[in-house]
């Protein structure tokens, strides 16, 4: 029987499951230990009385002919602990209790403990050796284990290929600690299928930070017509003249889409270019609208269409209505009150439509029909190039204004573009050299003969070569009498011709006849217009 009363012979697994009945109380639990005197210890460090320590243990001592050192075959720890009612009472592994020293009956014999064993602690209820010196210290703080007493970290488990499998999309977003990196990134160099899961991750990361523009290919639109056109050809194609101005008027509108209802009062800076100076003119994005509403009028009245002015109630509409661009936009914000807003979208669209539909309808030969602005004419495949060209022009300053992105035309129609203007120079050089603003000529020739030319060479997105002659608007450039050569980047090139920067810092290169290239640069400029 155990210091507590208990029965501690039975086995682990006879009553493993079943409940335990506390056995018969022992006379030493009704001891008062308070009541009972007890020796005086001598100080620290001092020999022990001659008395001998009264002896200890449980009703009847040791029985006679135990030598020394033996003790019964229980755990001692288990009654120091007072665990409660019913916990098991048999040896546990590493107590030092041999395999024979196990538990049974209170009338089992005792086994004497192995040399070498610790001794089991003495209790106030536990038998033990008479002449022992009483332990009142308590018993000894458990020593932690090696690895608790160094500041190494304890080494973590192998984590699992579904854990790691799981960590995959944590691993690719870099949100893994480091060691889960190292853990993952050995598991991959074994793994086939978690690498190939992990390739694709990070290829889909890579597409969330991409730093190119969010917006369409300019020529996306005209490369899914062209495929569609090429399966069912329509039965009245848009000719090719007009497909720059189908281009860049849907675009534009795409822009407008896109655009909030206060957007469309931010203010646009309008800029070009007059005589020898730069022009600015400030408006609104509704305004700049209405500005190429008023100017594609001039198109719709070569086409025998309505005048938009008509619709806007400006004063003297009708025949009335002055050619020039500049007036006819004059007269168009000035007869709206209060200022265009959203509404001007819709009509200015359905013009672009209505152009690009009658000019399709209109027969083989609609291209060459003269379009008049007053203080010239184009014929109607060159004015809605220039249409095009004026709607890429302010479609940018509307982007600017409302921070939006906005890429050059595609090549092909940049192309087109560039070259209208240098068909327009040897004109636009004449009518400078007639008001004194350009050098006088200096070697006539007539018309359809070489003359003195100035090679234009346009570099990058839509170039080419141009040979612009000088002397006569009817000579022919000729590469055998280019005097100068000026390269510049097409884009740049345009930004000339709509009149955004100065003739002096526009050249990338210059060789050649000074004179002459500054003439065919201010030229350029001249071309711009409200």
């Amino acid at each position: 029987m155990s210091g507590d009363g208990r029965e501690g012979g039975r086995r682990d697994d006879e009553v493993r499951g079943a409940r335990r009945i506390p056995g018969p109380r022992g006379a030493v639990d009704d001891l008062d230990l308070e009541s009972v005197e007890r020796p005086v210890l001598p100080p620290p460090g001092e020999p022990a009385p001659d008395e001998a320590v009264p002896e200890q243990g449980v009703p009847g001592g040791v029985p006679e002919g135990v030598p020394d050192g033996v003790v019964r075959g229980v755990d001692a720890g288990a009654v120091d602990e007072g665990g409660p009612e019913g916990a098991e009472t048999g040896p546990r592994p590493g107590d030092g209790v041999p395999d024979s020293a196990e538990t049974g009956p209170a009338d089992a014999p005792l086994v004497a403990a192995e040399p070498g064993d610790a001794p089991a602690p003495l209790d106030a209820n536990e038998p033990g050796d008479a002449n022992a010196p009483l332990d009142v210290t308590g018993p000894a703080d458990p020593v932690p284990p090696p690895h608790a007493m160094t500041s190494e970290p304890a080494v973590a488990p192998e984590l699992s290929h579904r854990v790691l499998k799981a960590l995959l999309g944590a691993w690719a977003l870099s949100a893994c600690s480091a060691g889960e990196t190292a853990a993952v990134e050995d598991h991959l160099t074994v793994c086939a299928p978690c690498a190939d899961e992990a390739l694709r991750l990070r290829d889909a990361v890579g597409l969330l930070h991409t730093d190119g523009s969010l917006d369409l290919d300019p020529g996306l639109r005209s490369r899914v017509l062209d495929g569609c056109l090429g399966r069912r050809p329509a039965r009245i194609p848009v000719p090719e003249w007009a497909a720059p101005y189908d281009a860049e008027t849907a675009r534009l509108d795409a822009l407008l889409r896109d655009i909030g209802d206060a957007d469309w009062h931010a203010p646009v800076q309008l800029r070009w270019f007059e005589e020898e100076r730069a022009v600015s003119r400030r408006s609104t994005v509704a305004g700049v609208i209405g500005h190429l509403m008023a100017v594609d009028g001039l198109v719709s009245a070569a086409l025998g269409l309505d005048d938009p002015l008509d619709g806007a109630g400006a004063a003297g509409g009708g025949a009335g209505v002055p050619l020039s661009p500049t007036r006819r936009t004059e007269t168009y914000w000035a007869a709206t009150h209060p200022p265009a807003t959203r509404a001007v979208r819709e009509p200015w669209r359905d013009l672009t439509h209505e152009l690009i539909r009658t000019a399709s309808l209109a027969g083989r030969h609609a291209g060459e029909r003269s379009v008049s602005y007053g203080e010239f004419a184009l014929p109607l495949q060159d004015a809605l190039l220039d249409r095009a060209f004026e709607c890429w022009v302010h479609g940018t300053d509307i982007a600017e204004a409302v921070a939006y992105p906005y890429d050059p035309p595609s090549a092909a129609h940049l192309h087109r573009m560039i070259d209208l203007a240098a068909r327009l120079l040897p004109a636009t050089l004449a009518a400078r050299r007639r008001a004194g603003l350009a050098a006088p000529a200096k070697d006539l020739v007539g018309a359809g003969e070489p003359g003195r030319s100035v090679h234009l060479e346009v570099e990058g997105h839509g170039g080419g070569d141009w040979y612009i002659p000088l002397d006569s608007p009817a000579a022919v450039g000729s590469r055998e009498r280019a005097v100068a050569q000026v390269a510049l980047d097409g884009v740049e090139f345009c930004q000339l011709v709509a009149g955004h920067i100065s003739p002096v810092e526009a050249a990338a290169g210059q060789e050649g006849d000074r004179e002459a290239i500054r003439d065919i640069l201010f030229a350029s400029a001249s071309l711009s217009r409200l």
